[in-house]
């Protein structure tokens, strides 16, 4: 029984649809794809220039560009607005995906996708994994990934993962303890693949090497290892690899868009053409040649309930020489990394924890603009943040809250209101950050 497809399409996505669709992409030729690319570029174009007033606005009123280049750049500054005013003509919450953004960049929002969009981002996401010989509808994952503690939230996901075959790693803990416990789950239990923050497995694939354990020889039937939400740095790759026995993938994705690049079995980091498509550009907004560094912009080709066309993502890369226009690949990217927070009882915890954490301050009302985090010390974390109010002690309380029951009692969280947040040299903000000199 295909229990994640029955989900999917009980849901109303439909998944089979999106499959078969997916297939008729895959199947054209060089020649082909270009012209349904331009074709599909400027179909979703026109669906919002129509039918979002929310887009009209941004482009204030202008129903037709001679240059795709002249299209403006879309920023996550400009989608921090209540949903509702975003929503394309007939699409609402009630028919719509609804989901937020994990504020990772520090830019929050909401957002939404039409159902048949939903599905094909699922249908790419199948697709990319069954490279490796993995099926949603059978294969069983370990998933390093946090979880919410909140009563509705924590039992959505646990029984997201029993139907998808799921056993949860907590990445809220990455003691040697909480890894000898997981180290037994492995050995009775015949796991397909690992799948999690590039952070929280970097930490259990060097737990396996100060052991001297070799996970594929406890675990004989794995057969891969997917890393997400992070950056993957080469030599931890070859470490995980080592004490693993099984390939690293490297996966490049975004929530409110779809899987942006997976690395297929060539060792190439293939771009997801099917239904994106993806820009470098300077910051002047001029498209840059493939080989050189640049801001990533992408456009949804499908999604009709939200735009998000030439949408800045936040994130800086390169796009390779060598890849097709059906077939992109991605050279380099360059940030999403986080660090390790590391508190007064020795306990580390993955710097993504600071997502879950975060979702008690997004709201739909768009308050806040901007957050970052920082550890100054040992049990002291600073929040600052841009608002158009500045938060109640109420919600300042809330927050403590949340960091103590995520991390542990006892710390000192300090709040800071500010008109600007410091970036990077390239513009990115780094949600969390330490100041302590710890070796992992």
């Amino acid at each position: 029984m295909k229990l994640f497809d029955l989900t999917l399409q009980l849901k109303g996505f439909p998944i089979k649809k999106a499959r078969r669709y997916l297939q008729s992409i895959n199947a054209k030729t060089e020649d082909d794809f270009g012209d349904f690319l331009n074709q599909q570029k400027q179909d979703i174009l026109d669906f919002h220039l129509k039918n979002n007033q929310f887009y009209i606005q941004f482009t204030n009123g202008k129903n037709n560009f001679d240059h795709w280049e002249d299209i403006p750049v879309m920023t996550k500054s400009d989608l921090q607005q209540p949903l509702q005013n975003r929503l394309s003509t007939g699409h609402k919450s009630v028919n719509s995906y609804i989901n937020k953004t994990s504020g990772s960049s520090g830019d929050p929002f909401i957002f939404a996708k039409d159902k048949f969009c939903h599905a094909l981002t699922w249908a790419v996401i199948q697709q990319r994994f069954s490279w490796y010989d993995i099926d949603f509808n059978s294969s069983k994952q370990a998933r390093f990934y946090g979880i919410p503690l909140d009563f509705a939230g924590f039992t959505k996901e646990k029984i997201k993962d029993a139907l998808s075959g799921r056993q949860r790693f907590s990445v809220f803990d990455l003691s040697d303890e909480a890894f000898t416990k997981h180290l037994k789950k492995f050995r009775t239990t015949s796991f397909d693949y690992i799948n999690g923050y590039t952070s929280a497995i970097v930490q259990f694939a060097k737990f396996l090497e100060r052991g001297k354990f070799h996970l594929k020889t406890i675990c004989p039937t794995l057969k891969a290892c997917v890393v997400t939400s992070e950056m993957l740095f080469e030599d931890d790759k070859k470490l995980m690899e080592k004490v693993f026995g099984v390939p690293v993938i490297n996966e490049y994705g975004a929530s409110e868009l779809d899987l942006i690049a997976f690395e297929n079995p060539n060792r190439q980091w293939q771009i997801n053409s099917e239904t994106l498509y993806v820009e470098i550009l300077d910051e002047n907004d001029n498209l840059l040649p493939n080989g050189q560094e640049g801001r990533i912009v992408i456009t949804s080709l499908f999604n009709k309930a939200h735009p998000f066309i030439r949408y800045d993502i936040g994130d800086i890369g390169i796009l390779s020489e060598d890849g097709s226009l059906k077939k992109p690949t991605l050279k380099k990217l360059i940030g999403r990394t986080n660090d390790i927070a590391v508190l007064p009882s020795g306990k580390k915890a993955a710097g993504l924890t600071f997502y879950y954490i975060t979702k008690s301050i997004i709201e739909d009302d768009g308050n806040i603009k901007e957050f970052v985090i920082e550890q100054l010390k040992i049990d002291t974390f600073k929040i600052t943040y841009t608002c158009r109010q500045p938060l109640e002690a109420a919600q300042e309380e809330k927050i403590k809250i949340e960091m103590e029951r995520y991390l542990e009692p006892g710390l000192v969280i300090l709040f800071e209101q500010t008109s600007n947040l410091n970036r990077s040299s390239r513009g990115k903000l780094k949600q969390f950050s330490s100041q302590l000199k710890t070796t992992l």
